[in-house]
């Protein structure tokens, strides 16, 4: 396992500065359904949002396996400031696919964010200098205080997608464009992961120019600035991310469960919570796969940086790795929570204890297209030498 260096050190620092601020908006980003712009902010001037950015445009450009630790500390105080936090800097790396000229633009001022999708397809229309774009994409979380948005296009011909002539397939590519140029359609009303605003970005007669689009493939060129290593994990360093944040909320399950158990002695009974044995199964199975969550977590994203560190793409092997290590993590985690809440007996139905949030945290994310039960056979397909069925195992 790797060793913190002093720069993760410092940002764990500042997580922990951030504790009460963080904390003290949790209750608001669940009501809103959207993290505080407040909350985005105090990270954003924290350096959070940079740990993923290269070194070259005032980055940190860390290792995955340092942003994982700064994930997980904030997804264990608020679940929707961990994930906005993971997906809005990890996003970013999708700026290694832009032309030299459009990285520039967007990045001329620092380190910065982005919110976006990449599903499904909308209709694009060629124009001199670039593109018109109109369409709506889901699930864009954080798109409320990201300073640039991404959602894909596809070029049309006449009322049908233009079919690439070697593939036989349409091109999808991507484009980037300021948050003031779209509209945010509030359609994020779920029963977990409330905070995150993940709502819809709308756009009408967009114009992007050709230096904010990128056509969606492996990475051959990449931008000055992101040749190293790092940006040949995209897109998994954003599935990273989504995978710390179900080990971030077990976590912090795990320690409430522990934190109940000090002073609660359940009803109809004399002995204290912590003295029954089956209580102490509860938290013992739940904090063994938290652990194995975050150990195979890690494990798989030292594996796959070491795997692209010579410059060469993903093998399968480690894309079959990190797809099993993310799926198992969300999978055992939200395992984890139903142990503490089973753990914590009838207190983890009442509102005013944080267990019932972290149950429809956990299992919320379990259904995420990237780590749900499909994905399982995904990796099978692959390991049985099938024919890959997942657009991500492709980069």
């Amino acid at each position: 396992m790797m060793t913190v260096t002093e720069t993760t050190a410092s940002l764990l620092r500042a997580v922990e500065k951030l504790q009460p601020l963080i904390a003290e908006h949790n209750a608001k980003a669940e009501s809103e359904r959207q993290l505080s712009k407040e909350v985005y902010e105090a990270m954003f001037d924290a350096n959070l949002y940079a740990m993923l950015t290269p070194k070259a445009y005032g980055g940190l450009e860390l290792h995955p396996f340092e942003a994982m630790l700064v994930w997980e500390a904030v997804s264990r105080i608020d679940s929707a400031a961990g994930w906005n936090l993971a997906m809005n800097g990890a996003i970013t790396g999708w700026f290694a696919w832009l032309p030299a000229d459009g990285a520039n633009e967007i990045l001329a001022d620092g380190p910065t964010t982005a919110a976006g999708a990449l599903f499904p397809n909308q209709p694009a229309t060629r124009v001199d200098g670039g593109w018109r774009v109109t369409g709506q994409v889901p699930f864009a979380s954080g798109c409320t205080n990201s300073k640039w948005l991404a959602i894909p296009a596809v070029e049309m011909d006449g009322d049908e997608p233009k079919v690439d002539p070697e593939t036989g397939e349409p091109a999808p590519f991507g484009i980037f464009f300021s948050r003031e140029e779209a509209q945010i359609r509030d359609t994020w009303h779920t029963v977990g992961m409330r905070g995150t605003g993940s709502a819809d970005i709308v756009v009408e007669n967009l114009f992007v120019p050709d230096r904010r689009s990128f056509v969606v493939k492996p990475l051959e060129r990449p931008a000055p600035g992101f040749e190293g290593p790092l940006y040949r994990m995209v897109p998994w360093l954003t599935i990273l991310g989504e995978a710390t944040v179900s080990v971030g909320v077990a976590a912090a399950a795990v320690d409430a469960l522990v934190n109940l158990a000090q002073t609660k002695t359940p009803a109809y009974n004399t002995t204290p919570l912590r003295e029954q044995q089956l209580a102490q199964f509860f938290v013992a199975k739940a904090k063994a796969k938290v652990e194995a969550a975050r150990d195979t977590l890690c494990r798989a994203a030292e594996e796959a940086y070491e795997d692209v560190r010579s410059g060469s793409l993903l093998s399968r092997a480690a894309k079959i790795r990190l797809q099993l290590a993310v799926s198992f993590a969300a999978e055992v985690c939200a395992e984890a929570v139903r142990l503490v809440c089973d753990g914590a007996g009838s207190s983890s139905i009442r509102t005013t204890q944080p267990f019932e949030r972290y149950l429809r945290d956990s299992q919320v994310l379990t259904q995420h297209s990237d780590k749900s039960s499909p994905r399982y056979m995904t990796a099978g397909r692959l390991i049985f030498g099938l024919e890959n069925d997942w657009v991500w195992l492709s980069f």
